[in-house]
């Protein structure tokens, strides 16, 4: 399974006055790996910048003056984000930025849905989290992810950021393997040295749920559902009483 979490910075906030994506940050995650490979660009929008975005991003006009528009990295962007699915806080804004731009470029492909799956992590939170904020940097705190580098807003430090809290939020457990070879009282770690480990007479612990935390798993398996539309397997599981 291959995602892109995405983010951009832009202009100001409505497509439809003109407005353009200044900067595009993406970071490949693989089978909820992070594989290291990103797409990084700023643009030249060849558009004044809106004062209140200069204080989100402090972009101005005068550094992107030499960058490349949006039409030279399209077919770049495009080739990295192949058929991935796209991971975005708050995506409608990032995806009408892009496609604008896709339409601007007399691109063959105009809106990027055709291309690539989506998952709203906005959306994602407000179903785990009803009630709560749940802005990039209030999930930082929730789920205790760093985001002390994000003085200002950045389209590839805030991918990176936000591909950490969306693994935190969807299971946490993004590098366990239960394909590893295992036998008796030994197994392999995930660099492949083999570990050996005494089980002596350790007591066994039962664990129990809280209602809070079945309200979340209900929540993600609705959410699931609604994104792929397919029945997830621990409800077909559980009407079939396994």
């Amino acid at each position: 399974m291959r995602q892109i979490v995405l983010d951009t910075e832009t202009t100001g906030l409505e497509p439809e006055q003109g407005h353009r994506v200044i900067e595009i940050g993406c970071v490949e995650l693989v089978h909820r790996r992070a594989t290291g490979r990103h797409f990084h660009r700023y643009l030249n929008p060849e558009r004044e910048i809106d004062e209140g975005a200069i204080e989100v991003h402090g972009l101005t006009l005068e550094f992107l003056a030499d960058k490349p528009r949006f039409a030279e990295v399209m077919d770049e962007l495009m080739d990295f984000l192949g058929d991935g699915e796209l991971i975005i806080h708050n995506a409608e804004f990032d995806i009408g930025f892009i496609n604008h731009e896709l339409k601007l470029a007399q691109a063959p492909v105009v809106d990027v849905r055709d291309r690539c799956g989506v998952l709203d992590t906005l959306i994602l939170a407000r179903q785990l989290h009803p009630g709560q904020r749940n802005s990039l940097d209030a999930l930082c705190r929730r789920y205790e992810v760093d985001n002390s580098r994000r003085e200002l807003h950045g389209a590839l430090l805030d991918a990176q950021i936000l591909a950490e809290v969306y693994l935190a939020m969807t299971g946490g457990q993004a590098t366990l393997s239960l394909g590893e070879a295992y036998d008796g009282d030994s197994a392999r770690d995930g660099n492949g040295r083999e570990t050996h480990f005494d089980r002596g007479d350790l007591p066994l612990v039962v664990s129990t749920v809280s209602p809070e935390e079945l309200a979340a798993h209900e929540a993600m398996l609705e959410f699931l559902e609604q994104q792929g539309g397919v029945r997830p397997l621990w409800r077909t599981l559980e009407e079939q009483g396994a």
